[in-house]
């Protein structure tokens, strides 16, 4: 008895041990963000979800937390440094904080298309702004698409740039911004996304900028009856993982979490530039006046701006500047050059 009872005791914790093993296997990674579900950004954390659940055979969970369940994207960034979440998606400017040369991304009018964009972030300098990350505890591994940015406000239409005097606006909490905000004449109030909604609900703020994704996701239309579409920045958001998380993925997990991130970027970009149309008709049916200003007043606001960009330019570097100029340029030119006739 006394033999049969020590076998079972064996076989009991070798059993045990197994399921421990199998369970430590497991890898669980959240992902976070602040825009609710729904949105493009999210569509794409979730098309990434499905695509390290499928490609790790189980081996690798991933947990999405849109709509600022996690905290905000300050806390989200200290988080990831110090290895307790695995993952998030943020505006790229908001590393300026951590690398000074990231607030080339808040640029107003930096960008002219999403095409230019997809070249820059795709392309050496995007690229090199991420690995930069990594001194500070960050591996960036792509960019996924908040995209352009318009102004709303409760307070009254915009069709000329003097319409914008005055306004008080919220923007993400970063000096380039509250700088811009300023060259218009409008007075910047730097908030976290997530406390937005109730500045506007209870007209701490008259306005604030954001991409129609976003506007429409978080219900914007309930509170701001105006918006113009200005264009005026263009926001791509860093996919950043814990480096301390990522060193202790083997190399087959880093490459099916970095592929994955590739796939579902794509997959979001596209995504995201398909229902533009249809959120900003959105918009529209749910009462929001919606403007464009006309060439004249838009190329007073670019005058308005280019000291800003100036300014920041020697912040981050000329070099860098003309770096990611020469990157758009070269899209400019394909874009302009006529197209090869075929011959016979």
């Amino acid at each position: 008895m006394k033999r049969i009872f020590i076998k079972t005791l064996i076989a009991s914790v070798a059993l045990a041990a197994a399921g421990v093993s199998s369970a430590q296997d497991t890898k669980t990674i959240k992902f976070a963000n602040q825009n609710t579900a729904g949105h493009p950004i999210v569509l794409g954390m979730e098309k990434f979800k499905e695509i390290v659940e499928k490609n790790s055979g189980g081996k690798i969970k991933v947990n999405v937390f849109p709509g600022g369940a996690l905290g905000s994207d300050q806390a989200n960034v200290s988080a990831i440094q110090g290895g307790t979440l695995e993952m998030a998606s943020m505006n790229s400017g908001i590393f300026a904080n951590q690398v000074k040369e990231f607030a080339i991304f808040d640029f107003p009018f930096m960008f002219g298309s999403s095409k230019e964009a997809d070249a820059v972030v795709d392309g050496p300098t995007g690229k090199k702004l991420h690995a930069k990350l990594e001194e500070k505890g960050i591996v960036g591994l792509g960019y996924y698409e908040l995209g352009f940015r318009h102004i709303s406000n409760s307070k009254r239409p915009i069709n000329k740039v003097e319409d914008l005097e005055g306004l008080k606006l919220r923007v993400i909490p970063n000096p380039i911004n509250v700088d811009w905000v300023k060259a218009l004449g409008a007075n910047p109030t730097p908030l976290p996304w997530p406390e937005v909604y109730s500045a506007l609900e209870q007209k701490a703020v008259d306005g604030q900028e954001n991409p129609v994704a976003t506007i429409n996701g978080a219900k914007l239309y309930e509170v701001q009856k105006n918006l113009v579409l200005t264009g005026h920045q263009y926001n791509p958001q860093s996919v950043i993982i814990s480096k301390k998380f990522w060193e202790k993925l083997s190399a087959a997990e880093k490459k099916i979490v970095g592929d994955a991130v590739t796939e579902s970027a794509k997959f979001q970009r596209e995504k995201a530039r398909a229902l533009e149309a249809s959120i900003l008709d959105n918009l529209k049916k749910n009462g929001m006046q919606v403007t464009q200003l006309p060439e004249a007043e838009m190329a007073k606001l670019r005058d308005k701006m280019r000291p800003v960009t100036a300014k920041y330019g020697v912040t981050v570097g000329q070099d860098l500047v003309k770096e990611l100029q020469a990157e758009i340029d070269k899209v400019r030119s394909a874009a302009a050059a006529p197209a090869k006739k075929s011959g016979k």
